[in-house]
């Protein structure tokens, strides 16, 4: 089969290689200039995805792999192509806060105290009047500059956002609640969800023990459940006749923190995400294009998915988590560093190495990016020590000069996490 995918920022790069390992043929478009060396060698690309159209035919697969495409994700399907991907409204839900929030009042669902905001000086104002722990947010896709408030009068909140004048954001305020953080997943076909459960962990922050600057994202816990449980009943379940009017086709997130008296659903993410795609590929055991056929005809399908708990880490160079062309990188890692592997990594370790700033020449794999986040590695176990012994052995095999990565992805789910929403009565 032809697939085109359609990417802002190679969100969707394990789905291109797992479809290329199932034979079919691929071509990738990345949108952003920073990423756009990323996949060569490895992927056929274009620069141009409309162009490609009558390449793919009404025949193939359409994916776009993030939020802001939604607008031409619902022209082709108007004009008969196979689509997999987001509209105008469902955009909404994750690139403005605060109609996501509304969305789920509408729905009954609780939702903590929030408020918008044009820019940083009014939001400094609402907190001198209303003086709390608040989290900021920019109100928009970009999210590495939030921030989580610890003064109980706001005045930390308040300096980060003096810093947000210069930028011109809006602002989205939160009120903090403390629990268990956990976000609830699952696959959508316009008309209803189709597979398992998923219940994720991510961990933001750069250093262990979640110290440090918040991050995309430096690896992710999995476990998908075959049967209902309160989490989703209580969040996600409620969203099929909204996703329904928004014609939505994909993967659908909301993450949430818990406590002993609610689910408090914090954001929303209506498309692929990185890196649990790669637990994706990690733990579907069916064909990926079955599944993706499914939800772009809007047909049921039952993609089967292992059990076990799924672990993803990922692996950087600096500048991570900034950008190299937004500061001085001079004696840091070089573009063009090669990646290689120790005398006894094997084949079957490749399989769960998944690239992201990664190009391939002369059979020689580099780093190709300005961000830093090079690639992640996958492991599943019955138990999560078991996933993450899998994984960290695996990235001991990797060498690139100056890489990073947290050693302690799981620890806290397993000691904290899960145990809380087992003791709330959230999960079985």
């Amino acid at each position: 089969m032809r697939i085109l995918v359609v990417s802002k920022e190679l969100i969707g790069a394990s789905i291109c290689t797992r479809l290329l390992s199932e034979g079919h043929e691929v071509r990738l478009f990345i949108e952003r200039e920073d990423c756009k060396e990323s996949f060569e060698g490895i992927v056929p690309k274009t620069a141009d995805w409309r162009s490609e159209l009558h390449w793919v035919e009404r025949a193939g697969l359409v994916i776009f792999d993030d939020v802001g495409f939604g607008e031409a994700a619902d022209r082709l399907r108007i004009l008969g192509y196979r689509v997999i991907g987001g509209s105008p409204e469902s955009d909404k839900l994750e690139l403005n806060r605060g109609f996501f929030q509304k969305r789920l009042q509408d729905l009954d669902i609780p939702t903590l105290t929030f408020k918008d905001f044009h820019n940083a000086t009014d939001a400094i104002k609402y907190i001198e009047e209303n003086p709390r722990q608040w989290v900021v947010k920019q109100n928009t896709h970009f999210g590495a500059l939030n921030y989580i408030g610890d003064s109980e009068t706001g005045d930390d909140a308040i300096q980060v956002l003096n810093s947000y004048k210069t930028h011109g954001y809006r602002v989205h305020l939160q009120e903090r609640v403390f629990g268990a953080e956990v976000a609830v997943g699952r696959f959508f076909n316009g008309d209803d969800w189709i597979g398992p459960i998923c219940v994720n962990h991510e961990h933001k922050r750069l250093c262990n023990d979640d110290i440090g600057p918040l991050t995309p994202e430096m690896g992710t816990v999995v476990k998908f459940y075959d049967t209902p449980v309160p989490l989703y009943e209580k969040t996600l379940y409620k969203f099929k006749p909204l996703l329904r009017k928004m014609n939505y086709k994909g993967y659908f997130d909301i993450n949430c923190i818990v406590d002993e008296k609610n689910v408090w659903p914090l954001e929303a993410t209506a498309r692929f995400g990185t890196p649990i795609n790669a637990l994706l590929i990690e733990l579907l055991k069916t064909p990926l294009v079955d599944l993706l056929e499914a939800i772009a005809d809007g047909k049921e399908h039952l993609p089967i998915f292992s059990t076990d708990y799924g672990v993803v880490v990922s692996v950087a160079v600096p500048p991570f988590p900034l950008n190299k062309s937004k500061i001085d990188v001079s004696g840091l890692t070089a573009a063009n560093t090669p990646i290689t592997f120790t005398k006894d990594f094997k084949d079957e370790d490749q399989k769960h190495i998944h690239l992201e700033e990664v190009s391939k020449h002369n059979g020689q794999y580099v780093w190709a990016g300005n961000n830093g986040w090079v690639l992640h590695v996958t492991g599943k176990g019955e138990t999560i020590p078991e996933a993450q012994d899998y994984v960290y052995r695996i990235i001991e095999k990797i060498i690139i000069p100056q890489k990073f990565y947290r050693t302690d992805i799981g620890n806290r789910v397993a000691k904290k996490d899960i145990p809380l929403l087992k003791q709330f009565g959230y999960l079985k």
